[in-house]
Order: structure tokens, then C-alpha cells, then sequence
């Protein structure tokens, strides 16, 4: 109970509007490049999830997980600000409770980075002040995943895909909506009561010669993809995150996005710029650079 001498006993002051942090916050829109992308959604109803939209992005959380089970981010290519400083610190999300959020209890004292799951960036166009404000958005705890913390050349690719999506497949007006969340398995290794990710998604929407497109990525930071998950993390020690390998950045049908995550991405597995090849060996193509990258239909 609040004492009544408190200064939130009070109220708002006569003749204001209360609003209720973050109120204001459109969040994604899925009609941003003019044909529909709706917002990823699990495709079991029996997976709760809350919706929280921010500026220009929208998280879909998990309160079981405490973490995003996706987000979607509408950029503007055009309108992007360079030079937004990094000064924000993370946060809760006032609209939900703590409880349902990974916060920094998770990331104290080890290897683990906060890893933006809409990048900071991505969101950060338009006038200044809306700029600004979804620069300080992707500081919620809510958009964060644990990531390993060693920079390799994976990392850097997958870090930098929506710059190169932008430069080179978005039919010139520069816009996409870029989809990305963690893939949340039953079998993530727990650490400090939040199961922790070993593979994250990201799906790219645009125009290509005035039609909706799409290509699909996974990022892998399991410790060895060549033995299976529990002889992997069997060199975890005790109170220690779990061992995680550097990045591995791979293009991969949008469809197995959809079958791995069980999200429904709409219409995208539709207009996959990717072949989907019947070989499991050529399905997912492993990235070493950003040339490698599938951007036409074969």
C-alpha cells in the first residue's frame, strides 16, 4: 500500500492526463512496405505470449521463457540518424512485471551480453526526438537476449546484415521489416532460471521488383555443432553460464525458420528468395561473408 503521505498518493496534478509509461508507443507496423507482414506469432495457442510495442518496433514476449519469443522492426533506410550516441542504460518494461523479464541478474558477473534482438540502430530514424526515442526503446530488458561475448567474424556478419540488405536488395526505397527473436527450445540450458538460447532467427521483408520478398538467417552459438547438445555443454561448470562457441551465420529457407520457431510468418515462406534445395547438407547455406548471401530468385 502507498502511504498517503507519498508523492504518488496523489495522483496527477488537477487539469493533466495520466498516461501510463509507454503508452504512447505505436509499435510495428505491418503495413510499412505497403503490402501486409504481419507480426510473427506463435502458432500454438496454448504459448502465451504479451505484446509490447515500442517506437517503430514491436516485442512479443514469453513470459515463461522471460525473453522475446520475436520482434519485428520497421527501417527506413532513408531516414536512418548515423550518429545517436550509445548512452541509454537497460530497463525494465514498466508494463510488465519483473518477474517475466530476464534483467541483470542475468548478465551479472559473467560472459554473457545483452544482445539487442531489434538492433539499436534499426529503429532510429525520423524527426530527432522520435529518433532518440526509440534509441532509448531497444534498452529494455525485454529486447535482450544472453549472447556470447566474444566478437568473431560470425558475430560481425550477423551484426551487420540489415546494413547490407539495405544497400543491396531493397528495390532502391531502402525499407524493410526485419523479424528476430531467439529460437526457444525446450532444451536450452537453464542458468540463473532463464533457459539460455543457442540459436537465434531473423527473417528480412522487402520489395523486389515491386513484389513482396524475403530471405531467412540463423545465427548458432552451441559450443560444437558436430556432437549433440548435452555432450556439448557436459564441460559446463557449476554457477557458470553455459559454454557457448563463436557465431555461425547462415541463410536458411524461411520456412525452416517458421518449422524451428513454431512462429507463423505469414506470407514470407512464400516468396523466399532461397531455394529450398532437397540435399540436408546444401539447405542451409553457412556464410562467410555477406556475398554469399542469396538476394535472387535461381
Amino acid at each position: 500500500m502507498i502511504p498517503s503521505d507519498s508523492p504518488r498518493a496523489a495522483g496527477p496534478a488537477a487539469g493533466t492526463t495520466f498516461r501510463p509509461p509507454l503508452a504512447d508507443r505505436a509499435g510495428y507496423d505491418e503495413h510499412f512496405l505497403g503490402v501486409p507482414v504481419p507480426l510473427p506469432m506463435p502458432s500454438r495457442p496454448e504459448v502465451a505470449t504479451v505484446v509490447l510495442p515500442y517506437t517503430h518496433f514491436t516485442v512479443v514476449l514469453r513470459p515463461d521463457r522471460r525473453m522475446a519469443a520475436a520482434t519485428a522492426v520497421c527501417i527506413d533506410g532513408r531516414r536512418l540518424l548515423d550518429h545517436v550516441p550509445r548512452e541509454s542504460s537497460w530497463q525494465f518494461d514498466p508494463r510488465l512485471d519483473k518477474a517475466h523479464q530476464a534483467g541483470n541478474d542475468l548478465y551479472r558477473d559473467n560472459s554473457l551480453d545483452k544482445g539487442h534482438l531489434v538492433r539499436r540502430l534499426d529503429p532510429v530514424w525520423g524527426a530527432a526526438a522520435e529518433a532518440d526515442q526509440a534509441n532509448e526503446d531497444t534498452f529494455h530488458y525485454t529486447n535482450a537476449a544472453p549472447q556470447a561475448d566474444v566478437f568473431n567474424q560470425g558475430k560481425k556478419l550477423w551484426q551487420g546484415l540489415e546494413n547490407y540488405l539495405l544497400d543491396h536488395a531493397a528495390d532502391f526505397d531502402r525499407k524493410l521489416a526485419v523479424l528476430t527473436g531467439p529460437v526457444l527450445h525446450d532444451s536450452d540450458p537453464p542458468y540463473r532460471g532463464v533457459q539460455v538460447p543457442l540459436r537465434f532467427w531473423k527473417v528480412a521483408a522487402f520489395l523486389q521488383d515491386g513484389a513482396l520478398a524475403a530471405t531467412g538467417y540463423v545465427l548458432d552459438q552451441s559450443p560444437d555443432l558436430t556432437r549433440d547438445a548435452e555432450r556439448a555443454l557436459a564441460g559446463a561448470q557449476a554457477g557458470a553460464p553455459p559454454p557457448l562457441g563463436a557465431f555461425r551465420t547462415f541463410q536458411v529457407p524461411v520456412r525452416d525458420v517458421a518449422e524451428l520457431t513454431s512462429l507463423d510468418l505469414g506470407p514470407l515462406p512464400d516468396v523466399d528468395l532461397m531455394p529450398v534445395t532437397l540435399a540436408p547438407a546444401e539447405r542451409w547455406k553457412r556464410l562467410a561473408s555477406h556475398d554469399d548471401i542469396v538476394l535472387r530468385r535461381g
